[in-house]
C-alpha cells in the first residue's frame, strides 16, 4: 500500500499518529479484501446455508472496513468526533466478524483467515482511537 507515501505527501498538518494510522490504513484494506474473498469463499461451499450468518458478517465488515479507510484517508476539514464513531463501528464489525468465523475455522481455512485479518484489523483501529483527542 501507499499509505505511508499518501500521508507524508499531505500538503497540511494531519492530526492523528502517523504511525498508527498507517497501520489502521493497511489493516482496513487487508480486513476489507479478506472479508469480501471470505464471503465468497461460503458461497462456494456444499453447506452454504448453514454459513449465511457468516457471509452477512463478512460483507458488513468489508462495507464498514472499506468506509473507514475512505474517511480515515481524508485529513482537509478533520473532524475528531466523525474519526471516534467510525472507529468505534470497525471495533465492532470486526470482532462481530472475528468471532463468527473463528466458529467455522476448523472446516474453512478462509474462515481461519478472515477471523485472524478481523482481529488485525479491530486491535490496529482500537490502537487509533485510543490515540484520539
Amino acid at each position: 500500500m501507499k499509505a505511508d507515501a499518501m500521508l507524508r505527501s499531505y500538503p497540511g498538518d494531519v492530526d492523528l499518529d502517523h504511525d498508527l494510522l498507517t497501520r489502521a490504513l493497511e489493516a482496513l484494506a487487508a480486513c476489507a479484501q479478506t472479508c469480501t474473498a471470505c464471503a465468497d469463499a461460503c458461497l462456494g461451499e456444499d453447506m452454504v446455508a448453514d454459513l449465511r450468518r457468516c457471509i452477512t458478517t463478512d460483507l458488513n465488515c468489508a462495507d464498514i472496513c472499506t468506509t473507514t479507510l475512505a474517511v480515515l484517508s481524508r485529513h482537509t476539514g478533520y473532524d475528531a468526533a466523525v474519526t471516534r464513531n467510525q472507529l468505534q463501528a470497525c471495533v465492532a464489525a470486526c470482532g462481530v466478524c472475528a468471532a463468527e468465523c473463528e466458529q467455522h475455522a476448523g472446516m474453512h481455512e478462509h474462515c481461519r483467515v478472515c477471523a485472524e485479518a478481523c482481529r488485525a484489523c479491530e486491535e490496529a483501529c482500537r490502537e487509533l482511537l485510543a490515540s484520539i483527542a
